[in-house]
């Protein structure tokens, strides 16, 4: 981006393209120096850097051209007064600006680059002949350019770049600032990483303050004895397609109003049909599909987790019970990750209304698989042998190795990948050479960038980013601190201790060794939302039945004092929880009533529009018709 004071344009965005160390023919027709010259007949600047194994173009965009992108795909942006208003160029001091003063943010930027680099099509009446060394390629007219060129393999990849002098900022700021435990800023993220990033790192440092209460208390309980063993969105939804427009064809068969309106009545009674026989087959292929993972989760792994909670209690080695662990732990997040892939290919035969269903229902059934994993093995500790000491003992080992090694991995694993890919293109490139002495250096950093992992899902890409098992890490570790409280409060400690760690090493992911991620947009944490308000449910009841094993350790079952307030307890807490959620809004009546009355204001600034223009309409009407 350049303006705003910027003498230097920002490179944000690359293209990979194979390196060649000679060209043949005429360069006009070189499909990479046709897709430069076409870069820059959009009006964005270019920048081409020789890698060692690879070339690539960065890219760049002035201010001008991104306002006017934004006012091609009609986007609309906040105003000064308030109203959200469709952008447009000639008016850029009407609407507001981002934190840092810029104009757009990056996910906005982000969607212009892609409508510019992939708007690219041919716009003559024949074929345009490329050439790639010796092959031919037909550039079909109204095919776009950087389709063609991926699906020759010719274009490699295109993915966003790290600014260097924000990136550092970051580091400075954020990552590497270990004084503010959870303060973070947030605002510095979003206009980074964007929003869906930030709402992560936002909701992470809540959770984590909201945290330290409990951890407290878990130390106090530690070190004296009690007694104890234990998102709104307006308009239509993308996906479905109602079908209101009419042919040209059929309007000139149109003869009368009274067959208009039959036929328009018809239209809304087959479109309703339509709709409510796609939502109820969308609604019967969510339920097969989840009943194919609950079976799944039946048959395949409830004797496996029953089988391991057994061998627990049965060896009596505490090394070998660590050993036992550790090796579940591997096992299991294996075949869970192939759980979610099988179910990755289950969604993409639902008939989802928009890719935000779509992660949803993935979020729902990954995470039914490790709720199984997770927590089976201690219920079955818990609840059938009313074993605590054993119990304490498999909470410790399980947030110990569960986060010290996921941490490790998690951090490990990408610069394992990063090097690795380094070290064959040096073994691509000494052969090539003809020879093994002399050390290979990458000297470009866009080419150390794209070697990089992107961050995405351990269980694909397809709907979900890196994002999914960062959530998902949290939301296994709440459920384990949460619902079996009673049985070990210091559980709390150590996920908080865990947490401020998790702050810093996620960011240094982020910052450090992964590509710089896709921004995304987002209003809330999704479907995550809901698993946390389950587990809460879930952890109510679970340290209820703990204390109930505790207070009657005979199974008796005798309505005594001290059952029946533990009873009463439960069913308070989970009245408070029903309560808050259903009395505590969402969304507060201030921010409320300030949106209902911008989106009045905005509606009737287009009604006077409107009818300015119709008025203007008729006047030319009765002007021309006086003249006839």
């Amino acid at each position: 981006m350049v303006g705003h004071g910027e003498e230097e344009p920002v490179y944000e965005i690359a293209v990979a393209v194979p390196k060649r160390t000679a060209k043949e023919g005429d360069e006009s027709e070189d499909c990479v120096e046709v897709l430069v010259e076409e870069f820059r007949k959009v009006g964005l600047i270019t920048e081409r850097v020789v890698g060692i194994a690879d070339e690539f173009i960065k890219l760049a965009a002035p201010l001008d051209i991104f306002g006017r992108t934004a006012a091609e795909l009609h986007m609309k942006k906040p105003t000064h007064i308030g109203m959200d208003l469709q952008f447009e160029w000639e008016d850029v001091h009407a609407f507001v600006r981002q934190p840092d003063g810029s104009l757009f943010s990056w996910c906005e930027r982000f969607h212009f680059y892609r409508h510019l680099i992939y708007g690219i099509v041919n716009k003559s009446r024949s074929d345009i002949i490329l050439k790639w060394d010796a092959k031919e390629i037909h550039w079909e007219p109204g095919e776009p350019l950087l389709q063609r060129l991926e699906s020759e393999s010719i274009v490699k990849q295109v993915f966003p770049i790290h600014v260097e002098a924000k990136r550092k900022e970051l580091l400075r700021s954020w990552a590497l600032n270990w004084l503010n435990f959870t303060r973070q800023p947030i605002d510095d993220i979003y206009l980074y990483f964007g929003t869906k990033i930030a709402v992560y790192f936002a909701f992470l440092g809540m959770y984590t303050r909201w945290m330290m209460f409990p951890a407290g208390l878990g130390l106090i309980s530690q070190l004296i004895d009690f007694g104890w063993q234990i998102s709104y969105s307006v308009g239509a939804d993308p996906g479905y397609d109602l079908g209101y427009k009419l042919s040209g064809k059929e309007w000139s068969s149109i003869q009368s109003p009274v067959e208009i309106a039959h036929k328009e009545e018809q239209d809304r009674r087959k479109d309703k049909e339509k709709f409510q026989r796609e939502e109820w087959f969308g609604a019967f292929l969510r339920i097969r599909n989840d009943a194919i993972v609950i079976l799944s989760i039946i048959c395949l792994q409830l004797p496996f987790e029953l089988a391991y909670a057994h061998l627990y209690e049965v060896v009596e080695s505490d090394v070998i019970k660590f050993g036992l662990t550790a090796i579940y732990l591997v096992l299991i997040q294996h075949f869970t990750r192939i759980g979610g892939k099988v179910s990755v290919q289950l969604i993409n035969h639902e008939r989802n209304v928009s890719r935000e269903y779509r992660a949803d229902s993935l979020v729902y059934k990954v995470f039914g698989l490790y709720f199984m994993q997770s927590y089976i093995g201690l219920f079955y500790h818990a609840l059938l042998h009313r074993n605590f000491m054993t119990l304490r003992q498999v909470l410790i080992q399980r947030l110990i190795i569960s986060e010290v090694l996921e941490n490790l991995w998690e951090n490990s694993f990408p610069y394992l990948k990063y090097s690795y890919k380094k070290h064959k293109v040096r073994k691509k490139k000494r052969c090539e050479k003809g020879s093994t002495r002399g050390r290979i250096q990458f000297a470009s950093r866009v080419e150390k960038e794209y070697l990089k992992p992107s961050y995405s899902a351990s269980i694909g890409d397809e709907l979900e980013d890196g994002l999914f098992d960062d959530f998902l890490e949290l939301a296994l570790q709440f459920g384990m601190i949460m619902m079996f409280a009673c049985a070990f409060p210091l559980a709390f400690a150590f996920a908080a201790l865990n947490n401020i760690t998790e702050i810093r090493t996620d960011a240094l992911k982020l910052l450090v060794m992964m590509k710089r991620p896709v921004p995304r947009a987002a209003v809330t944490i999704g479907a995550w939302l809901n698993i946390f308000q389950f587990l809460i449910v879930m952890s109510i009841c679970t340290n209820s039945a703990l204390l109930v094993c505790l207070y009657d350790q005979e199974g008796k079952w005798k309505i005594e004092p001290g059952l029946a307030a533990i009873l009463v307890m439960e069913h308070v807490l989970l009245l408070i929880k029903f309560g808050v959620s259903r009395f505590v809004p969402e969304e507060p009546a201030w921010v409320r009533a300030h949106r209902v009355k911008n989106a009045t204001q905005a509606q009737d600034v287009c009604s006077k529009q409107l009818l300015r223009t119709i008025s203007a309409g008729e006047k030319l009407f009765l002007e021309a018709t006086k003249e006839d």
